[in-house]
């Protein structure tokens, strides 16, 4: 029972020793000159694309506007249109 847990502890110990070197490999590496430059790149990619989905919305928002314009002018020509043709014609009075 002990040659168990003896074995369990130093598979235990074998990963945690594994783990600390993989990670300081790894903040090596990501510290490296390289991977700085692949950071900024994605960085100047992802402004890139920002400015384009900006670029977009602008241009949504302006037809958007557009047609907000026109619909109103549609209704209220419309709306003149019905007034006009709509003459109310009063009750004449039957005088004998």
């Amino acid at each position: 029972m002990y040659d168990f847990l003896c074995k369990s502890n130093i598979k235990k110990a074998g990963l945690f020793a594994g783990g600390v070197v993989f990670g300081t490999a790894g903040i090596k590496i990501l510290a490296s000159s390289d991977a700085k430059k692949f950071y900024t790149n994605c960085i100047a990619a992802v402004l890139r694309a920002k400015d384009c989905v900006n670029k977009t919305a602008t241009t949504v928002q302006e037809n958007a506007e557009d047609m907000l314009y026109e619909a109103k002018k549609i209704n209220e020509e419309r709306y003149e249109k019905e007034q006009n043709s709509f003459e109310y014609d009063a009750p004449k009075d039957d005088v004998e």
